[in-house]
């Protein structure tokens, strides 16, 4: 068995059975939460992980070092996540390098994200998620070429630990501080980007995928990945 070491814990590696593939969800992207260093400065998050997208945002360790302060609980620089006992890779969309692109989709109030996967049979869909101001209901529904399968799916407010035993739900990212629009850390640590596994039919290709929001909460949707049979 192959170990690795990510933050403070030693997990076993996501044992796979198909290809891994990052999905392309660049047409719903809306959003920079994340405070990042390029050129020798900081560029600020625009959208960030609550207050309605205007109250605080994450940075990475290289901003958090340029800044003076602890990288801990910083995101990681390189977005590509590595695979757990729980996930395979996953790969976000913040960049030290590509500055002020999109990063992550937010939906603040009632809203809807939809985006096209390459048609396959999945063994696994992983999203990455947030939600703020407690947590989000949101049905997932899953677009097959024959039809389509709603799931009501509960996120967890972001600060909200996940047990052990949760069958949906793990965390991409652990025990995050979080910065206020003017650079300065708010809190230190104990906030998360969740990862909610999805599994669909086994039997039918899917195509397609769309998460609509109700009134409560603000999400930030980061990520999605499949795992393919």
């Amino acid at each position: 068995m192959v170990f690795f070491l990510f933050g403070y814990s030693t997990v076993p590696i996501h044992q796979k059975s198909g290809k891994v593939i990052q999905f392309d969800i660049s047409a719903v992207l809306n959003a920079r939460p994340i405070t990042v260093f390029a050129d020798s400065s900081l560029i600020n998050w625009t959208n960030g992980i609550d207050g309605g997208g205007q109250a605080d945002g994450f940075f990475t360790k290289s901003a958090a070092f340029f800044n003076k302060q602890d990288t801990a609980h910083a995101l990681p620089d390189d977005a590509l996540f590595p695979a757990t006992h729980s996930h395979p890779e996953i790969q976000l969309h913040y960049s030290n390098e590509n500055s002020i692109v999109d990063q992550a989709c937010s939906i603040a109030g009632p809203g809807t994200a939809q985006f096209s996967i390459p048609k396959a049979k999945y063994k696994a869909i992983f999203l990455a998620l947030t939600s703020a101001e407690g947590a989000s209901a949101l049905k997932i529904t899953l677009i097959y070429i024959d039809g389509r399968v709603v799931k009501d799916i509960l996120v967890p407010d972001y600060y909200q630990d996940i047990p052990l035993s949760d069958k949906n739900f793990c965390y991409l990212a652990h025990n995050l501080a979080k910065w206020g629009p003017d650079n300065q850390m708010t809190e230190k640590d104990h906030h998360n980007i969740d990862l909610l596994k999805l599994i669909p039919d086994p039997k039918r290709k899917l195509k397609g995928i769309k998460i609509s929001k109700a009134k409560k909460g603000y999400l930030v949707f980061w990520a999605a990945t499949g795992e393919e049979y």
